[in-house]
């Protein structure tokens, strides 16, 4: 069946804005839009892997265009204009009707074509390639991106609806609702170096852990924050010897001798048994926790998107035979 145009609200191309289309691009208000937003010149070439002098030229040639100062520089912060805001909002709307089209197009092609936009905290960095590698194979007309940062940033792409879907260890408290979907177990155990005193003890308690000393992730780091209620609970705070910003970091701290950490069990998958890190047999680890598909309530998911949600969710019975087999291999026992 034909589908019908509307044209009661067209706008005829007499009324259309001839000088805007003649005088500026796509790429121009991408790149304002991006600056805006990001609040920084040089975190705006860093996303479109750009130049900074690049950004800075192509916002003076839109400037010039609209003739007017889109920027008002105090010190070394640039802050929009009142003309600035008038086309920042122009541009959201702008993307989001092309996101639309795009979507749309996508879906009418059926999953043969499209994109998919992923975004995931740090700690997934140790499994969602492979599961983005694997639905690639299955649809290789797809564009896959994968985009990975730390808990806090990754609410901010949530916010700006930079993504298409997130992975997260536990659901983000935000303005916004959002819909969840666990779909693979994430447990959380605690680590020192082989050499330790600890390793091979049975049934340590949290007691035993107070005076050593541990190694976090940033504050508003998931697992950490989960870590200090459970010795919070022991009437214990931990003793925090230092704070890095990565897994690797701390893995490569404990191999040192600096201290022990709580991480994920998915961090050791790949070194296995042979690796320099040992896991303690402490009571009440490994805590169970959940990896989550999360996106913005109410967000119309393409059909890309779609699929790789229901490609996630049937992976969760291989993804815990598979934390159970690591779990085997490094510690010898089930729980």
């Amino acid at each position: 069946m034909s589908r019908s145009l509307d044209q009661s609200n067209y706008t005829p191309p007499a009324a259309m804005p001839d000088y805007l289309i003649r005088h500026t691009t796509l790429r121009q208000l991408q790149i304002f839009e991006s600056t805006v937003r990001l609040g920084s010149f040089t975190k705006a070439a860093e996303e479109l892997f750009l130049t900074q002098p690049t950004v800075s030229m192509q916002i003076k040639k839109l400037a010039d265009s609209l003739e007017l100062p889109l920027f008002e520089h105090l010190g070394r912060k640039a802050s929009p204009t009142e003309a600035g805001l008038e086309l920042y909002d122009s541009c959201r709307k702008i993307f989001e009707n092309l996101a639309n089209l795009e979507m749309k197009i996508s879906d009418i092609k059926g999953i043969k074509r499209g994109r998919l936009r992923l975004g995931v905290i740090t700690t997934a960095k140790y499994f969602a390639p492979e599961i983005l590698g694997e639905f690639s194979q299955a649809h290789p007309g797809i564009d896959v991106s994968l985009k990975v940062s730390n808990r806090e940033r990754i609410i901010e792409r949530i916010l700006n609806d930079e993504d298409d879907l997130y992975i997260m260890g536990q659901n983000p408290e935000m303005d916004v609702t959002i819909e969840s979907f666990s779909f693979a177990p994430n447990p959380l155990v605690v680590m020192a170096p082989k050499g330790h005193p600890l390793v091979g003890v049975k049934n340590i308690t949290i007691e035993d852990l107070a005076d050593e000393h541990f190694i976090f992730r940033e504050p508003g780091s998931g697992i950490r924050d989960v870590t200090i209620k459970v010795f919070e609970q022991h009437g214990i705070k931990p003793k925090v010897r230092m704070e890095l910003g990565s897994n690797e970091a701390i893995k490569h701290a404990i191999v040192g001798g600096l201290g022990i950490s709580v991480l994920s069990l998915h961090t050791l998958t790949l070194e296995g048994p042979q690796g320099p890190v040992a896991i303690l047999d402490v009571e009440g680890f490994p805590i169970m926790r959940k990896w989550h598909v999360v996106y913005p309530k109410g967000k119309e998911l393409s059909l890309v998107a779609k699929a790789f949600l229901d490609f996630t969710l049937n992976l969760e019975p291989r993804m815990r035979n598979r934390m159970k087999e690591t779990w085997t291999e490094l510690q010898g026992y089930l729980d």
